[in-house]
């Protein structure tokens, strides 16, 4: 089995795993287990770090773990033969400091330093590590560069050794790193974009009974980092937008990406168009439609009830065109994942969604995911309604 820490909106990573592995499920508030050992980190946006569990222990209490953990460990590390890098990561507690976490790193060393085994700890300024040390430090990706995680739930404790941490500064450079970069548009971040495509393609299975190498549409396809993303896959792509300036920055910033990285798709085609009347070329080769569909117009403060009521119609008129028109030429059983916008009310904390949400099935689409997907920033009044359906 393999530990996931999940990242700021936990419930997104865990139905993209759940997509690709079928029978991922929740421990505790910040982590997820998947039964598969197959496991590429760098291949989904929604897991901070992973690893292969090495201990269960049917509690929480901290002086006996500490102790399981320290005799575990050191008959193993007492046989090495090169110098260990060791860090240590706890999840889920909200009583375990960072001072008992590094009196067992400590202690571990000095243990194996009487057998001549040299040990250097990274030091934990709160329970975990975060995902840029443990990246920077390449913990998880050999034998001795190690870092435990550990994760609780009200009444378990999990053990596992990482097999390293999500790569951000390849995130990083595949967002802030392109040519052309559009924030009136929004710009999708390329971990998100990473999870949609997840969640539509399904598992490696399903993906190979599909097609060889899936064609993967992106209707609204901006500035095109879903695009991007996709390529990275092994995806060919095929991309379509309202705007000549979004297809002229596509087109650039994929150029970019297939001289600055090893993708392992193709392009297919890159054309202008309304996604509300657009006419696909070969339809029936597409094998998943991703995108993120017109969000409207972005707010710094709660809007009023009567302009909320204006923008969301508009909206879910625009969205419910292109789903119609799209249905008419795409194939029974295409897999979708859509984003679309919800309001949040930053003082009572309400959400108001899209009608178009629960009227799925009047457009000629099954929901696959009907649990809510959110991605927001605290600030952020125009949230990302992740939908996942399919063409009946």
């Amino acid at each position: 089995m393999m530990l996931h820490i999940l990242g700021r909106q936990p419930e997104l990573g865990l139905a993209e795993l759940n997509s690709l592995y079928g029978s991922a499920r929740m421990f505790g508030r910040e982590a997820a287990i998947t039964d598969s050992s197959d496991f590429d980190i760098q291949s989904v946006g929604g897991v901070q770090k992973s690893g292969n569990i090495t201990m269960e222990i049917p509690h929480t209490n901290w002086p006996a773990i500490n102790k399981a953990i320290f005799s575990h460990y050191y008959k193993i590390w007492s046989k090495s033969n090169k110098k260990i890098t060791l860090g240590i990561s706890v999840y889920g507690s909200t009583n375990i400091r960072p001072k008992q976490i590094n009196a067992l790193s400590q202690s571990l060393k000095q243990a194996l330093k009487k057998s001549d085994i040299s040990v250097r700890t990274i030091p934990n300024k709160s329970a975990a590590l975060n995902t840029a040390t443990s990246h920077h430090n390449k913990l998880g990706l050999n034998p001795h560069k190690i870092e435990l995680i550990i994760a609780q739930d009200s009444s378990r404790t999990l053990v596992a050794e990482s097999t390293g941490a999500q790569n951000i500064t390849a995130l990083a450079k595949r967002d802030q790193g392109r040519p052309k970069r559009d924030a009136f548009v929004g710009m999708l971040p390329p971990k998100l974009a990473l999870m949609m495509i997840n969640m539509a393609a399904g598992s490696k299975s399903n993906k190979q009974r599909v097609s060889s190498t899936p064609t993967l549409l992106d209707p609204f396809c901006g500035t095109g980092v879903i695009l991007q993303e996709a390529l990275l896959q092994g995806y060919s792509v095929y991309g379509s937008d309202l705007s000549d300036k979004m297809i002229s920055y596509s087109k650039t910033n994929l150029d970019w990406l297939q001289n600055t990285h090893r993708t392992k798709g193709k392009i297919i085609h890159l054309h202008q168009s309304d996604a509300t009347n657009a006419k696909w070329k070969n339809p029936s080769d597409i094998s998943l439609v991703v995108c993120e569909a017109y969000l409207g117009q972005p707010f710094s403060a709660t809007p009023s009830s009567s302009k909320l009521k204006e923008v969301r119609g508009n909206c879910n008129s625009i969205i419910s065109s292109f789903l119609k028109n799209i249905g008419e030429q795409i194939q029974p059983g295409t897999k979708f994942t859509v984003a679309v916008p919800a309001w949040r009310d930053l003082n009572t904390k309400r959400i108001t969604r899209l009608p178009l949400v629960k009227q799925l099935d009047n457009l000629g689409y099954s929901q696959i995911n009907t649990q809510p997907l959110l991605y927001y920033r605290d600030d952020q009044i125009v949230a990302r309604d992740i939908l996942v359906f399919e063409k009946n």
